[in-house]
């Protein structure tokens, strides 16, 4: 009878060992940094009511995740496709957004943010030039709303399935076919 009960506890402990190892596994996989998750809006667990918002800079956004770690808070954006060479400039400036957020939020600089493709990661530094691009950017953005018409705006059309998809694509004078 003991062998059989210390056989069961074995066999539970390595259950719970090898359960750990996949969670380990898929924690890294998800290009998550060490440390705590905060905030979730990816839809898996539970839905996120509360957004992040800007009164200084009127903005508001959700990243997917906030992580807690030694260096500070982490955005984490998630994107579904693959990777290009390099974080797509309009990816970086989202993510550089949440930053600027986060910052507001905690009261404290954010060190950096990540942008997860379904194949790689980047970090992405959260550097003063790259704040003062997402304060500039987001001005740009409010002038544009400001100005009725749409003086030298050229779309980026590397990606025809992109287009295709917009929900700008009936206004559009740059729509492809």
């Amino acid at each position: 009878m003991v062998i059989w009960l210390f056989l069961v506890a074995l066999l539970l402990a390595g259950v719970g060992l090898w359960l750990l190892v996949r969670a380990r596994r898929a924690y890294r996989d998800a290009g998550l940094p060490v440390g705590r998750i905060t905030y979730v809006d990816t839809g898996a667990w539970n839905r996120c009511e509360r957004p992040l918002f800007s009164r200084r800079y009127r903005i508001t956004g959700k990243p997917d995740y906030l992580v807690g770690s030694p260096a500070g808070v982490i955005p984490v954006e998630v994107k579904s496709g693959t990777a290009p060479q390099q974080p797509y400039s309009a990816h970086v400036l989202q993510l550089a957004a949440y930053c600027l957020l986060v910052e507001e939020q905690e009261n404290r600089t954010v060190p950096y943010g990540i942008i997860k493709y379904a194949d790689k990661a980047f970090e992405v530094d959260y550097t003063s030039a790259l704040r003062a691009q997402v304060v500039e950017t987001l001005e740009a953005m409010r002038h544009g709303l400001r100005t009725p018409e749409r003086v030298g705006v050229q779309r980026s059309h590397d990606e025809p399935r992109r287009c295709l998809g917009c929900g700008y694509r009936d206004q559009c004078d740059q729509r492809l076919g």
